[in-house]
């Protein structure tokens, strides 16, 4: 059979670690190129040759998504790889449609052409949308299994936004890392938390090579999930978190509902602030899909940093950005202390917002009063200060996992909005934990 030529659509993660699993050394296939979404200046670089492997001396181009229908013309594409998560069905099905009108197939990989098997235990944590609360989660399981004496590693989705070949395999151990390694804003989000607690984060683009160093000092992997996106690494305990705020999307994106079908575990998060009905319907839609399933419900209690700041102010509020742009929610957990500790009010960002965190609010229209932490580049981090700097409110409301005054200079007071995830059924956590590895690790 001739060699087929492939295009891969992807935002910079699940397209690279298709490619490295499946076409990089596969002589039935010819990428053709990468296309990206989702994440700024991502397209218009080419995949290195270091990481392509021998077939791509040259590396591999990537394009912005709406160049796709002209390369599948011009370079003759025979299949089109769909390979980033978080996404409706009606979207995905659209995409789809353009890829056919053009000849070529349209291609959902599934976890026996991209998993990795590992040789020491693997717990991991996704969901069925962003921003459920996977990173709260893994963070307790991580301690738990500290707590038994457990040298626990966590294995981070990846998020390369930067130099690629400088980051084919990232270890970050102290708060130093983090600036050795010129992380954005996302990544410190997700990698910090771990790091001040203790706990050893690897992260990049080569998974097979990021998991060949973390088995070296790890007795069990910690896949810390990003998306809704399936895990890389087969999985000896997947937890899938679900969302009773967004009912129904359990079954409506992709791969989100996957993740609730395979998972031993699901468990519904915010029960304590979302409708009560809702989260009647979401669990017996999950156990729908999965009958099999434990399910747990947990809540996400807020802890504000000197609420009495808040009552009777004018505050701005910074919230988690991948949350809001691509998770669907229209606000997180600085709007939800600020209106629980009386602001006198939410200041609306847009009049005073520049440069690309303008674009990002007028592309979101339907937010509520708030900035969404866009730090993708020093440019945006910039523009991000300027903005706060620019919005007369009394106060600034940090809802974001990591203290941005790290990395932001801010000319008003500021105030954290953190959140740790709490088991309020049995079985809890510890519980399926100890369950599953007695004998194992226990």
């Amino acid at each position: 059979m001739a060699e087929r030529k492939i295009v891969i659509m992807g935002a910079a993660g699940r397209d690279f670690h298709n490619f490295n699993t499946f076409f990089r050394d596969n002589d039935d296939y010819k990428v053709v190129a990468f296309t990206a979404t989702q994440i700024p200046n991502i397209e218009g670089r080419v995949y290195p040759p270091g990481l392509a492997g021998k077939k791509y001396p040259d590396g591999i181009p990537i394009y912005p998504e709406g160049d796709l229908p002209s390369i599948i013309e011009k370079e003759g594409i025979n299949q089109v790889v769909f390979a980033y998560s978080d996404v409706s069905y009606m979207d995905i099905m659209h995409k789809a449609s353009l890829v056919f009108s053009k000849g070529a197939d349209f291609w959902l990989m599934g976890p026996d052409s991209t998993m990795i098997r590992s040789s020491v235990p693997v717990i991991a944590v996704t969901a069925v949308r962003t921003g459920v609360g996977k990173s709260q989660t893994t963070r307790k399981i991580a301690q738990i299994l500290k707590d038994q004496g457990k040298k626990t590693v966590v294995i981070r989705h990846p998020m390369p936004y930067g130099d690629l070949m400088k980051q084919k395999v990232q270890r970050f151990e102290t708060l130093d890392d983090l600036d050795e390694h010129e992380t954005t804003i996302e990544e410190r989000e997700e990698y910090e938390p771990h790091i001040e607690r203790g706990f050893v984060v690897y992260a990049g683009v080569d998974y097979s090579a990021i998991l060949e160093e973390a088995e070296k000092e790890a007795d069990i992997i910690l896949w810390d999930g990003g998306n809704n996106d399936l895990p890389f690494y087969y999985p000896d305990l997947l937890i899938t978190l679900a969302d009773p705020h967004r009912a129904g999307h359990e079954a409506m994106f992709y791969p989100g509902e996957a993740n609730v079908r395979m998972a031993d575990v699901i468990i519904l998060n915010k029960v304590d602030t979302a409708n009560p009905e809702d989260v009647v319907k979401v669990e017996q839609s999950v156990k729908n899909l999965n009958p099999g399933a434990k399910i747990i419900h947990a809540a996400s209690p807020l802890n504000v940093e000197n609420p009495d700041m808040i009552t009777g102010k004018r505050v701005l509020v910074i919230e988690d950005g991948p949350t809001l742009t691509h998770g669907g929610m229209t606000y997180g957990a600085g709007v939800v202390a600020a209106r629980k500790y009386g602001a006198a009010e939410l200041i609306e960002p847009r009049p005073y917002a520049v440069g690309s965190i303008q674009e990002t609010l007028r592309k979101y229209q339907g937010l509520e009063p708030l900035v969404p932490a866009m730090g993708y580049s020093k440019d945006q981090i910039a523009e991000l200060e300027e903005t706060i700097h620019r919005t007369p409110a009394d106060v600034v409301i940090m809802g974001t996992p990591i203290d941005l005054r790290r990395v932001l200079s801010v000319n008003k007071p500021t105030l954290r909005v953190g959140y740790e995830i709490e088991e309020i059924t049995k079985p809890d956590l510890q519980d399926v934990i100890f369950q599953r590895f007695k004998g194992i690790l226990f």
